[in-house]
């Protein structure tokens, strides 16, 4: 029988997601703990988050990266794992990327997101994404498709990259040091559902620009202390 790996911490920035917190929290593997990241929500996600039994971590300063860095330095767990609060990806997925992890097959594992039905990865969203991966190619020379929020890796690891990025840009800054540190980076696809409420980032075109210009100063960087 396959069981499912332990000692597991999964960061979930969270920025009035109170709606989708239930589902996503019910997703939560058993055994693992859910450190979900009040990035200053108004909407009482925190006391929804609590009330199911989250570990609830607040961080004042407004950025996707600030949230999940809050929530990596508030980690105890030998494996940490990145989540969106939205309800667009199932925490449950992250069980085989764990195990990728403890077998030792891969250093960080992404999630590879499958749009499900029309309408669920904005147009303006994907170009941007595209543009990235390019980017990111030319960079590390890792052919990746996605810099998606699901992935997973060592926590001691991850901490070890003194990632600095605390806007948008931090998923992308991870894969880069991970590169430059030489980590085996694997990807699989997961599938992506429609959010729960409104994207704070990709579901509008000024939130995703300011995204690719977070990402594209974070490559700039990397390329400038090669």
């Amino acid at each position: 029988m396959t069981t499912t790996p332990s000692d597991v911490d999964v960061v979930l920035p969270c920025l009035d997601e109170a709606e989708a917190l239930p589902w996503v929290l019910s997703r939560i593997p058993p055994g693992w703990r859910a450190l979900v990241v009040d990035n200053g929500s108004t909407d009482g996600s925190d006391q929804v988050a609590r009330a199911l039994g989250a570990t609830v971590v607040h961080e004042p300063r407004r950025g996707f990266g600030a949230a999940c860095h809050a929530g990596l330095t508030a980690a105890t767990a030998e494996v940490v794992c990145f989540c969106d609060c939205d309800a667009s990806l199932d925490p449950a997925l992250l069980v085989p990327f764990v195990r990728e992890i403890h077998d030792g097959e891969a250093d960080l594992v992404l999630g590879r997101r499958r749009p499900q039905g029309r309408g669920t990865w904005p147009a303006h969203a994907r170009a941007g994404n595209l543009a990235l991966a390019r980017m990111l190619r030319r960079r590390t020379g890792l052919r990746l498709h996605d810099l998606g929020p699901l992935r997973a890796a060592r926590r001691e690891r991850l901490l070890a990259l003194g990632l600095t990025d605390r806007r948008s840009g931090y998923p992308l800054q991870m894969v880069v040091r991970a590169a430059d540190a030489g980590w085996r980076i694997a990807e699989h696809d997961v599938p992506y559902l429609p959010r729960t409420g409104a994207s704070k980032v990709t579901g509008t075109w000024r939130g995703t620009w300011q995204a690719v210009r977070d990402m594209s100063r974070v490559l700039a960087e990397g390329t400038a202390t090669r």
